[in-house]
């Protein structure tokens, strides 16, 4: 069967308003990004729908693409033809002769969005219906459960046939909520907190604190792998690579062992937000679930957040670790988390840390010590890549 167009429809898009214009814009360059080396697709967009004119191209390709982009409710290869119920039949039996065999059912589900076509719905599914029993052999009619499911729109520029319907990845397009900063460890949380903040429209840039010789270059070749698992939702990211071995040496010779954990986080965020201020973000993004492990009770974020006034998404905080398990599984960062390399928040867990820190223990313990100074010495010799999924290119000492 030659389809000769791919039929993408809007999601969560179409409940916008005024503003719906500026989300498909964003999702159509965003499909184009993805579709980068297949140059000669055309698009053409509706109030409601995206149509891409294929040119011989790989269609099987495109479809798995397609997939992985946030803002697509569902999609499917179509045939477009003009608005004339001969020519509507003709395409209908061609598409069906192309795809049934022996015993199969069938439906046509007609929409008639152009009011001026002379037929209505109900004729168009009679005449189409029809038309491919009398010109089929072996082949039925099931309006409740059919093998092959006709769909034709029936709009005013043209009609457009399909039988098949591709799940799309639902959400907001990928740069449509802003930009956020994740906080990327090697573990199995914060990747799946990138993917869901991805699939709320975030465009994500990554941080990762890198602590040499106690964190090995593997750990770095994780966090990188992670990364280029996430570009597949939502194309190129820049990774951020902080030199964080001299702050948490600090942090280990001056603070008490049941608060460095607290004071490592701080000290990671105070690095996060203005990394965050000079890459014109928004928020900055964790993989914390509420009561998982002691940083990330309620009183330690308390003690943690007061380092920043900036928005913190966490994306999640009310799941628990076997649902975070079966989404990293899902999104394929699971078996690249749990590689045996570490990274240096593990490293460094002291034997019991501080569930219920308090803040004016903490702030008193790091203020022996100029943290502002390290802070900035870490921020200066920032390493930046540039993350594809085949490919990174680095940028040493950015800021």
């Amino acid at each position: 069967m030659n389809f000769d167009h791919i039929l993408i429809r809007y999601g969560e898009i179409s409940t916008k308003g005024r503003n719906r214009r500026i989300f498909v814009d964003r999702l159509k360059r965003n499909i184009k990004e993805v579709l980068a080396d297949f140059p000669g697709l055309d698009y053409e967009g509706t109030r409601d729908r995206l149509y891409l004119h294929l040119n011989n191209e790989r269609h099987e390709e495109i479809i798995e693409r397609l997939q992985y982009v946030f803002g697509i409710q569902s999609f499917s290869l179509a045939i477009k033809c003009e608005s004339d119920i001969n020519i509507i039949k003709e395409k209908a039996l061609e598409a069906i002769k192309s795809l049934y065999q022996r015993h199969d059912t069938f439906k046509v589900t007609a929409k008639r969005a152009n009011k001026q076509f002379p037929l209505d719905t109900n004729e168009l599914n009679y005449q189409i219906g029809s038309h491919i029993l009398i010109n089929t052999e072996d082949l039925t009619v099931d309006v409740k459960n059919p093998t092959i499911n006709l769909r034709v729109e029936v709009r005013k520029e043209a009609t457009y046939l399909t039988c098949y319907d591709y799940k799309g990845a639902g959400g907001l397009p990928v740069g449509s909520s802003g930009k956020g900063m994740l906080l990327l460890s090697g573990g199995i949380d914060s990747p799946v907190a990138g993917y869901l903040s991805l699939k709320r429209g975030v465009e994500l840039e990554v941080i990762h604190f890198f602590s040499p010789p106690y964190t090995s270059e593997r750990a770095k070749q994780k966090v990188i792998d992670l990364t280029k698992e996430l570009t597949v939702f939502g194309g190129s990211i820049k990774l951020h690579i902080v030199p964080f071995t001299a702050i948490q040496e600090k942090i280990q010779a001056q603070v008490p062992e049941n608060y460095t954990m607290t004071s490592t986080r701080r000290m990671m965020l105070k690095i996060a937000d203005i990394l965050r201020e000079k890459q014109q973000a928004l928020a900055l993004i964790t993989g914390e679930s509420l009561g998982q492990v002691a940083s990330q009770t309620l009183e330690s974020m308390v003690a943690i957040n007061d380092v920043t006034s900036t928005p913190i998404l966490r994306p999640l905080i009310t799941m628990d670790k076997l649902e975070i398990i079966e989404i990293a599984k899902q999104i394929g960062t699971h078996d690249i988390s749990v590689r045996p390399f570490e990274d240096c928040c593990t490293i460094f867990t002291p034997a019991s840390p501080k569930t219920k820190p308090k803040l004016e223990k903490v702030s008193r313990f790091e203020s022996f010590v100029d943290f502002d100074e390290l802070v900035m010495e870490a921020v200066n010799r920032v390493e930046t890549m540039i993350i594809t999924k085949n490919k990174e290119d680095e940028f040493s000492h950015l800021f």
